[in-house]
């Protein structure tokens, strides 16, 4: 049953309901029934129980479950994904927001993970041959209507409880990434700029993640046509919601707006930023700077570059609808310079390789409508009927291209130190393979659901399943495992270990050998043993 969470006024507590649908027969019509089942506990969110209904729970017995009948089954790596999801408390979290549903979530989540790229019509036969939390089958035309189930509100309160558990002074890498679609009938899928270039409609998704956990702990869908700079406002306004303290951003320069600083430094937030060398305030630092910048004493050999710093002042205003007039006033910030040789070459093949083709294209009349602000910015174009058309180059406008060859910049009210404001500014490509995990190993990257209430349910499990992957990537780079493991090679190493459950008799598993052992203690996880 779904969960409604409503705050009470007078004493500020946030009372949990199950609510129930129900035919009036009657009344003919579908009405509902809530019951209180406790409270949040204002300081960590978690559910405290009603004093009625811990009365009326039975008290459990401590040991397993007794089966019914007798079955080999795989479970290394389910056994893994369940010793994970107790450490980083993902089981408690969904059991306290899902308490009917959590196993259900966990099984699909674990067969995403184990099963690469095989869609969700293989549950029933991997059901058969793993042991995993719901232990039983999802039929596939049954996966919808669970999908459908997982409610709004338990979902906001599961994202409550995760982003509490992150640690408070890293920063949050914020993204987003399209999700293409064959679907007419979901709302929020529109045409868009596709970042992989793909012809179909779209949905965005915004993620954040740890920057040190490297942990996804939110995501939230947009709409395909909206640009990253407009969504940051949005996702502002549920950090707020979330009630997240000391918030920490980090993003790419596709976030950057004067509107969106602003809105930073309205709420108190820490951020680092990449800026465009182009603003009139990063080039009149730089050429200030550029004659100190490639001095050998400002040259990092760990990274290969140049950095230098600089406080500026950021003129700060807000528009206050309700009084009308607008706040203006000086923030402090700091402004990171870099320069890279290696950047600035690449940045020159990359100018000619753009002019070359917007010559040809000019040259055969096929003008791409994306190119025509580049086309009127480095070349003018005449026609004459003997002479034909005539393109003559902008030099000037070329030379002010290739002046910020090999220049980059990071805004921050908070990192003073170039070199630290890079390592955090690097750091946030985890949320990039974060997205490339959603996509590729979930296979995500088209959406084949026909209704929202689906999408929502089947892009939350998603979510659980990343948060898995997200975890075993992170320590495998921390232990080197990658140099002689992929993580499905991994998986599949200890996807082969057996249990043998028997009516009378405690979980069995079978023998594990020197190589697996080596790898649960590398992941940080006890050896399975029989129960």
């Amino acid at each position: 049953m779904p969960l409604i969470y409503l705050k009470n006024k007078k004493n500020g507590i946030t009372y949990v309901y199950e609510s129930e649908n129900y035919w009036d027969k009657t009344k003919q019509q579908s009405r509902s029934r809530r019951i209180c089942i406790g409270k949040l506990d204002s300081q960590t969110g978690e559910l405290i129980p009603s004093k009625r209904l811990a009365a009326s729970e039975p008290t459990l017995k401590r040991g397993p479950v007794p089966v019914t009948e007798t079955k080999r089954l795989y479970a290394g790596a389910t056994y893994l994904l369940s010793a994970i999801g107790e450490k980083l408390e993902i089981t408690a979290d969904l059991k306290q927001c899902f308490p009917n549903q959590y196993r259900q979530v966990l099984s699909i989540a674990f067969f995403l993970i184990l099963e690469d790229h095989n869609p969700l019509q293989r549950f029933s036969k991997w059901a058969l041959t793993h042991r995993h939390p719901y232990s039983k089958d999802i039929p596939s035309q049954r996966s919808s209507d669970f999908f459908a189930s997982i409610s709004e509100e338990a979902r906001e309160h599961f994202f409550r409880l995760q982003g509490r558990r992150r640690a408070e002074k890293e920063y949050w890498a914020y993204d987003t990434t399209t999700l293409s679609s064959y679907s007419e009938s979901l709302k929020q899928v529109k045409y868009g700029k596709n970042k992989e270039h793909d012809p179909l409609p779209q949905m965005n998704l915004a993620l954040l993640f740890g920057e040190q956990s490297n942990l996804p702990f939110y995501y939230r869908k947009l709409p395909g046509n909206i640009s990253d700079v407009q969504t940051l406002k949005n996702m502002l306004a549920d950090m707020d919601f979330f009630s997240y303290k000391k918030i920490k951003l980090v993003m790419d320069r596709g976030f950057y707006s004067e509107a969106n600083i602003n809105a930073m430094y309205q709420q108190h937030l820490k951020f680092l930023i990449g800026v465009k060398v182009t603003l009139k305030y990063v080039q009149a630092e730089l050429e200030t700077a550029k004659s100190q910048l490639q001095k050998w004493e400002n040259f990092h050999p760990d990274h290969n570059l140049y950095a230098h710093s600089a406080t500026i002042t950021w003129k700060y205003s807000q528009t206050r609808p309700y009084k009308g007039d607008v706040i203006e006033g000086k923030r402090r910030a700091y402004l990171h310079l870099y320069f890279n040789k290696e950047k600035e070459a690449e940045d020159a093949n990359k100018l000619n390789r753009l002019l070359t083709k917007l010559k040809t294209e000019l040259e055969s009349g096929k003008r791409e409508p994306a190119h025509e602000k580049a086309y009127a910015k480095y070349f003018e174009v005449t026609s004459t009927p003997k002479r034909g058309i005539s393109i003559k180059p902008k030099q000037e406008a070329i030379n002010a291209a290739a002046k910020n060859y090999g220049y980059f910049a990071l805004l921050s009210n908070e990192i003073k130190d170039p070199i630290e404001a890079l390592a955090v500014y690097r750091n946030k490509d985890v949320i990039e393979k974060a997205f490339g995990n959603l996509k590729e190993r979930l296979n995500f990257r088209r959406m084949e659901v026909s209704s929202e209430r689906s999408l929502d349910g089947k892009l939350f499990v998603e979510f659980i399943a990343l948060i898995y992957l997200s975890y075993i990537k992170k320590v495998m780079q921390e232990k080197q495992l990658f140099q002689r493991y992929t993580m499905q090679g991994l998986l599949d190493e200890l996807d082969v270990i057996e249990c043998y459950e028997r009516p009378g008799h405690d979980l069995q598993f079978g023998e594990i050998t020197k190589r697996q052992i080596e790898l649960y203690d590398a992941l940080g996880v006890p050896l399975p043993t029989s129960l």
